[in-house]
């Protein structure tokens, strides 16, 4: 793997992610590559020469609109296929694209274009931009004009080079702007047979929507780099609906983040899917009661894996070697991981420290948008330090044991609490304001909103108040009134103390 990401790409033709991508499909162009499936049967159909012209029309579009190399297209689109295909045709001619949630409000993408300053958005209307926005914006009648212009030539290069650009959030309290190489495309075939066990031969079906990061990388471009088909639900598709569509369009593959899994398993204690093979599940922590439930109503394995927005997946269990049960699974073929004591020094298994991945992984992000000490300061020495915590099995699993910054996880999403935190404390009668991770049943937990005020809030109203600063997936599902929010000796939140007096309380009510 690592071979393409050598000198000889560099001095030959050079290297570019979307070639990587679309390359894959080439042998059987008339293969579909993407298939939109309802729950009653019906399907939108793209083959994989569609896709390339598709994606290579968008890239002469987007050239001729004047965008060019390091310029950054902010991607502020629906749950459509225009979504990927702007991502490759942006990746195509070299600029940067910024795929963003369109569930973000319009004041943290007014934030995001400060920070970035982009050369052009491409927004559906019915997604959140500011109004005014400081560049140009075309929409998906724009693009869907671009798909029959003729292709554009990939601009080629150093595969180290800036490919795109990926929000996450940081324990500043804001989101951080990560960027990533074209060579990541090829880290991910490390994936292949370290979580997906997967060919060109596989249907994918991947549950979340098209503007996921999540169904970017698993549920499209991957299947697409191997010239497999990706299947995606129609928009509206409701978890309990998703079984009828593994039957009806022979899914070998199924990925999905585990809330969904939890929903959909609610509704069907058996799943009848005659050619599905396994299930993929990221994004957050997998409760074995999940893995359970879904191995006895399909008869297949579930294969957890471990990442983050700054190195994707790099731990799993897969179908060639399971993670035994407790652990997230084992570093996949080509990682380098480890678990740190606070000096930076590897661990012996059986003993607690930070998991960390090796700066030579050609997954790893170039760094956080102008943010040099920022980037710096997540590495010791050769090593990037992942923020949560871990230890090595003596068969070399790698078993979680929490983080280590208390970030949050709603729905698949790092959610910081700092960034819940300032937006409660920005109302004009709460003081303090804590933000927490609370467990509501064995496989389930929510984000819970303490503060302090003069008296209880209308609830109503602070959901308001709270919608209009934050997106859905960072807004508090559950709002407690404190007479003060406990602290250490260093004036540090307890969180965990919060934690462990609130969840026995929510558990009782």
């Amino acid at each position: 793997m690592q071979e393409e990401t050598s000198a000889s790409i560099r001095q030959n033709i050079g290297f570019n992610l979307a070639a990587h991508v679309l390359a894959g499909g080439a042998g059987h162009p008339e293969k579909p590559a993407l298939v939109i499936a309802a729950p009653d049967g019906t399907c939108e159909t793209m083959s994989h020469a569609a896709l390339g012209r598709a994606a290579l029309g968008i890239a002469t579009g987007l050239a001729q609109a004047g965008i060019r190399p390091g310029d950054r297209v902010l991607l502020r689109l629906g749950n459509t296929p225009e979504f990927p295909l702007a991502f490759l045709a942006a990746a195509a001619i070299g600029a940067l694209p910024v795929p963003t949630s369109a569930m973000l409000t319009e004041l943290e993408v007014a934030r995001i274009i400060e920070e970035i300053a982009p050369a052009l958005i491409l927004r559906d209307e019915a997604v959140a931009c500011p109004a005014e926005p400081p560049c140009p914006v075309l929409g998906p009648g724009d693009l869907a004009r671009f798909h029959a212009l003729p292709p554009a030539p990939f601009h080629m290069g150093d595969p180290d080079r800036a490919a795109y650009v990926i929000y996450t959030s940081g324990t500043s309290g804001r989101p951080m702007a990560v960027i990533h190489a074209h060579r990541a495309i090829l880290a991910r075939r490390m994936m292949r047979g370290g979580w997906y066990g997967a060919s060109g031969a596989d249907r994918f079906l991947h549950a979340g929507a098209f503007n996921w990061t999540y169904t970017l990388g698993t549920g499209l471009l991957d299947p697409w780099s191997m010239g497999a088909t990706a299947v995606i639900p129609a928009p509206g598709t409701a978890p309990a609906d998703l079984p009828a569509i593994m039957a009806a369009q022979g899914i070998t593959i199924f990925a999905a983040a585990p809330g969904i899994y939890r929903q959909m398993l609610r509704a069907h204690p058996a799943i009848t899917a005659p050619a599905l093979r396994h299930g993929l599940s990221a994004g957050e922590k997998l409760p074995e009661p999940t893995r359970a439930r879904w191995q006895e109503a399909t008869g297949t394995a579930l294969h957890e894996a471990y990442g983050m927005s700054e190195c994707s997946t790099f731990i799993s269990g897969s179908p060639a070697r399971p993670a035994p049960i407790g652990t997230l699974g084992f570093p996949q073929p080509g990682r380098r991981v480890a678990v740190l004591d606070p000096e930076g020094r590897p661990l012996p298994a059986g003993e607690a420290g930070e998991i960390a991945v090796h700066r030579s992984d050609p997954g790893l992000f170039l760094g956080y948008w102008q943010q040099p000490r920022e980037t710096a300061r997540r590495f010791r020495g050769e090593w990037f330090l992942t923020g949560d915590m871990g230890e090595f099995t003596p068969e070399g699993a790698v078993r979680y044991l929490g983080r280590n910054d208390d970030m949050l996880n709603a729905g698949g999403y790092r959610v910081s609490p700092l960034e819940i935190e300032q937006a409660l404390q920005s109302h004009p009668e709460i003081g303090e304001a804590a933000a927490v991770e609370l467990a509501v049943k064995a496989d389930a937990s929510v984000i819970a909103a303490f503060y302090t005020a003069p008296a209880p809030l209308d609830e109503a109203a602070l959901r308001a108040y709270m919608g209009e600063r934050l997106a859905r997936y960072k807004q508090p599902r559950l709002y407690r009134h404190l007479p003060e929010i406990p602290k250490g000796a260093n004036g540090k939140i307890l969180r965990r103390a919060l934690r462990e007096t609130h969840e026995a309380r929510h558990d009782s009510a």
